[in-house]
């Protein structure tokens, strides 16, 4: 009977997120901003990710005014040759010192932004012409203080092709599941679109340079304002690449840190788990619960990564879903222990309330 209760909570939380996904695929309305004020984009740069160059590129190709500002810790960077193929691009070499070096380059970067509206991303993000006009769109409302994005990711490599299934059939389902039921105070680096007025009554990046999380503490911050954390219609796409080692050290990396910004959360992701909760119903003899269970979950992670977020790897290699499952239940369990993540080739030690310790 148990096993029963198990398999119904886990295909339960599937099809709720399959309705999740519906629900964001049906809202999607594309805005664009009739009147949209310049904008200057935020982008924090350090070595040469992979399509880095058509990240860039992409950025050089907006519909709008804008500024693209790009800041290195250093001239040396690899990745300051590539920038300087684009004429569009302003570097900044920034040198503020903090705790998470990303914030300290942006603490730079946003006192040489001349524009009141801020659009930070990552610096392998891709984007589409009209990304601006429509991320920005929200903004318009002044109950909305921050705007952000999910995002596709494409791997160079199969251990990054495997992590990209993650992405889009796991991540993304739990965001639009989380957004629908009301839990709206996190972002994601994909996308972080704001105002500089906004910024400024939170401490300026100042205030979130002692976390790992930048992206979440930003939102978390301005919500505490009063104001509204939206997520965009607009998909960005990012490009992975890397060994299955540094596939493992990522993903470790990314669940410390949800496991330090939001505890409570974190202990709740195992209903998430549908192919480990087959496989438990199968090794307890309930075939026809892992079957319903295992059903339930290749339906909403299909829905997932290509009805909503268009990944053609989720058509190309759908059955190796369940595997990609099960490491991801790997991850959680090792991450629920220990402190130490890797990051850009740093170690970095991190503290029971999320900030590097």
């Amino acid at each position: 009977m148990i096993l029963e209760i198990i398999g119904a909570i886990a295909a339960g939380y599937q099809a709720f997120a399959a309705v999740a996904c519906l629900w964001f695929r049906g809202g999607q309305i594309l805005k664009k901003s009739a009147a949209p004020p310049p904008v200057s984009i935020l982008k924090p740069v350090r070595g040469l990710d992979s399509g880095f160059r058509e990240a860039i590129a992409s950025h050089c190709q907006l519909e709008g005014e804008y500024e693209l500002l790009c800041g290195v810790r250093s001239l040396d960077d690899p990745a300051v040759a590539v920038l300087r193929e684009f004429p569009r691009v302003r570097i900044v070499e920034c040198r503020t010192d903090a705790p998470n070096q990303k914030a300290g380059v942006l603490m730079d970067l946003a006192l040489e932004a001349r524009y009141s509206l801020l659009v930070v991303n990552d610096s392998d993000i891709r984007v589409e012409p009209d990304y601006l006009l429509r991320v920005t769109a929200p903004l318009e409302d002044p109950g909305v203080g921050l705007v952000t994005c999910l995002y596709q990711a494409e791997g160079s490599t199969f251990a990054a092709r495997f992590e990209g299934l993650g992405v889009v059939t796991e991540f993304a389902p739990s965001t639009l599941v989380a957004r629908m039921v009301g839990v709206e105070e996190f972002a994601m680096g994909s996308t972080l679109a704001f105002r500089t007025a906004d910024l400024e009554r939170i401490g300026g990046f100042a205030s979130i340079a002692d976390y790992l999380a930048d992206d979440y503490q930003l939102g978390a911050k301005l919500h505490a304002l009063g104001l509204k954390c939206v997520l965009s219609e607009v998909i960005v796409a990012t490009h992975l690449g890397g060994s299955w080692a540094d596939v493992w050290r990522h993903q470790l990396r990314w669940a410390r840190t949800i496991r330090v910004s939001k505890f409570g959360g974190y202990l709740g992701l195992p209903v998430t788990f549908a192919t480990f909760w087959a496989v438990v119903a199968a090794c307890g003899g309930r075939w026809s619960v892992a079957a319903a269970v295992l059903a339930a979950r290749m339906l909403m992670a299909i829905e997932s990564g290509w009805f909503v977020m268009r990944s053609r790897d989720v058509v190309r290699l759908w059955f190796l879903i369940p595997l990609r499952d099960l490491f991801g239940a790997a991850v959680w369990a090792v991450a629920l222990f220990g402190n130490s993540v890797v990051w850009r080739g740093r170690e970095l030690r991190l503290r029971r309330d999320g900030r590097i310790g």
